[in-house]
């Protein structure tokens, strides 16, 4: 098989375009469908005890996005960015950003420094860190919407033939 039959099939495996039932066989699609979950439960568990313990946004974030690459894989880009867009994933990254920054901006208006956010509170609380938890949130949603994005847009590339 040529070079240029090979990208030519590799594009239309990743489109979808090759087949009616895109993406992988039945038992990868339902063990992707029972794994989902839970991936994501833990990234949440991950990004909410950042504050106290090792993880944080950024972790809980790349875990997030290997959860909807993982069913890329499984299903096919199309079927994936019907369930989340290239659109909704800007407008999480857009929003999760200016929502980060506006609470960062409320430490001024408290006479403090910005994103002042270590409050006392009770010890081995989940709101340990006061704002913390809030935005280990925010940064887990902005980095998994980038790191997807990015994997769309690098599955997307198709090289220009001269």
């Amino acid at each position: 098989m040529e070079e240029k039959e090979l990208h030519k099939r590799i594009n239309n495996l990743l489109n979808g375009a090759e087949s009616p039932h895109a993406g992988m066989t039945l038992i990868v699609k339902t063990v992707t469908r029972l794994t989902v979950g839970l991936i994501l439960l833990f990234a949440l568990y991950i990004t909410l005890r950042g504050c106290m313990a090792y993880g944080g946004g950024f972790t809980g974030g790349v875990m997030i996005a290997l959860s909807f690459i993982h069913i890329v894989l499984a299903y096919g880009k199309k079927e994936t960015l019907k369930l989340f867009s290239m659109k909704s994933a800007f407008a999480v990254m857009s929003g999760s950003a200016l929502i980060f920054m506006m609470l960062g901006a409320s430490g001024f208006f408290k006479g403090g420094i910005f994103a002042n956010y270590m409050e006392k509170s009770g010890g081995g609380a989940i709101l340990c860190g006061g704002l913390m938890p809030i935005y280990n949130i925010l940064v887990a949603l902005l980095v998994g919407s980038a790191l997807f994005a990015v994997f769309v847009a690098l599955v997307s590339y198709k090289k220009e033939d001269k």
